[in-house]
C-alpha cells in the first residue's frame, strides 16, 4: 500500500531518534520543539504505530522504531548522495567528458597533471559503450574514434592511430613473426571487427575466422584475456602501451601498423555552452596526444 510519506517526517524521525531529543532534533531542523512533536505524532499516525516512549524527561525508540530506523537512515542517506552528485552546487566547475572505456583508462595516470594544474576542476568521465546514454547537451567534451579524411567541420583531429598485436607471457614464447599470430586464438573488439583483417592484411596474412572464439565490447577486456593467455588481439598502440606500463603482463607480438582512423574532438550544434575550464582541458588533452 502506498502511505505517502512525508520525506519531512522522515527526517524529522531520524533526527529524534538520533538525539532521543524532540529539543536537539528541534535546533538541527530550525523547527520549534512542538513542531517536531506535531511531525512525530503525523507520522506515528500515517504508520498506525508508535515510534517513542514519550517518558516524563525521556525519550526511547519502540522496538518497531528501532527496526524502522535504518531503513529511513539508509534511504535519506542515498538521498543525499543522488542528490550531490547529480546537482552538485559546483557542477560549474565539473566538466563531463565521453570517451571510449580503453582511453579514459589510458588517461587516468596522466590525469594527476591536470588536476596539479586545475585542482578545484572535477572531471566526469562517461563511457561511449552505449551511445544513447547520454544527451549530447549534457556533454562537455566528446572524444570519439573515426576514420580519417572527415569532412565534417565540428571534428578537431586529435592523433593519428596505430595498431599493433599484444600476447600474454606465455603465448608470446610461441610468436616470432606475424605468421605465427594465426596459430593464436583471436580475441575480437565488437565494433572493431576489421582490425584484425586490416592488421594481417598489412603482411599479406589473411584472418582464420575459425580462430576468433573470444569476443569483447572493449579494448581493455581485450587486454585482459591477452593477460590471462587466452588469445591474442589488436589494439590501438597507445592503448597496449598503455596496459605494459601498468603492469598488465602482455607483451606487443608484431610491429605497428598505421591505422586508417584517429581520436577527434567531437562537437555538435545542441552541445551547451562551454564551461570556464573546457578550453584548458582540451589543451592539456592536445599537448598529451602530442606528446605520445
Amino acid at each position: 500500500m502506498n502511505r505517502n510519506i512525508n520525506l519531512n517526517w522522515l527526517r524529522t524521525f531520524e533526527a529524534t531518534a538520533r538525539y532521543l531529543s524532540f529539543t536537539a532534533a528541534s535546533k538541527e531542523l530550525g523547527l520549534t520543539q512542538t513542531a517536531v512533536s506535531i511531525q512525530i505524532k503525523s507520522l506515528e499516525t500515517k504508520l498506525g504505530q508508535k515510534l517513542f516512549i514519550r517518558g516524563p524527561k525521556s525519550l526511547d525508540l519502540t522496538e518497531v522504531g528501532k527496526a524502522y530506523l535504518p531503513a529511513v537512515r539508509e534511504s535519506l542517506r542515498s538521498l543525499s548522495v543522488s542528490t550531490d552528485g547529480l546537482f552538485n552546487p559546483n557542477q560549474a566547475n565539473t566538466l563531463v567528458v565521453r570517451a571510449s572505456v580503453a582511453l579514459i583508462v589510458w588517461l587516468a595516470p596522466k590525469l594527476h597533471d591536470f588536476k596539479a594544474q586545475y585542482p578545484d576542476v572535477g572531471i566526469k568521465f562517461v563511457t561511449s559503450i552505449w551511445p544513447d546514454g547520454l544527451e549530447m547537451e549534457d556533454v562537455d567534451i566528446d572524444i570519439v574514434l573515426a576514420a580519417n579524411n572527415q569532412p565534417h567541420s565540428k571534428l578537431e583531429k586529435l592523433s593519428a592511430e596505430r595498431l599493433v598485436s599484444i600476447s600474454g607471457l606465455q603465448v608470446a614464447k610461441g610468436i616470432h613473426s606475424e605468421a605465427d599470430l594465426l596459430q593464436c586464438q583471436l580475441v575480437q573488439i565488437t565494433g572493431f571487427e576489421d582490425h584484425w583483417d586490416h592488421y594481417l592484411s598489412h603482411f599479406n596474412l589473411r584472418q582464420d575466422t575459425s580462430a576468433v572464439n573470444l569476443q569483447v565490447d572493449t579494448s581493455v577486456a581485450a587486454c585482459e584475456l591477452v593477460a590471462c593467455n587466452l588469445g591474442c588481439a589488436v589494439v590501438l598502440e597507445r592503448f597496449a602501451l598503455g596496459a605494459i606500463e601498468s603492469g598488465r603482463e602482455v607483451l606487443l607480438s608484431g610491429q605497428a601498423v598505421p591505422l586508417n582512423q584517429s581520436h577527434y574532438f567531437s562537437a555538435s550544434e545542441t552541445m551547451k555552452v562551454s564551461k570556464p575550464y573546457t578550453d584548458a582541458f582540451k589543451a592539456w588533452l592536445r599537448d598529451i596526444f602530442r606528446e605520445e
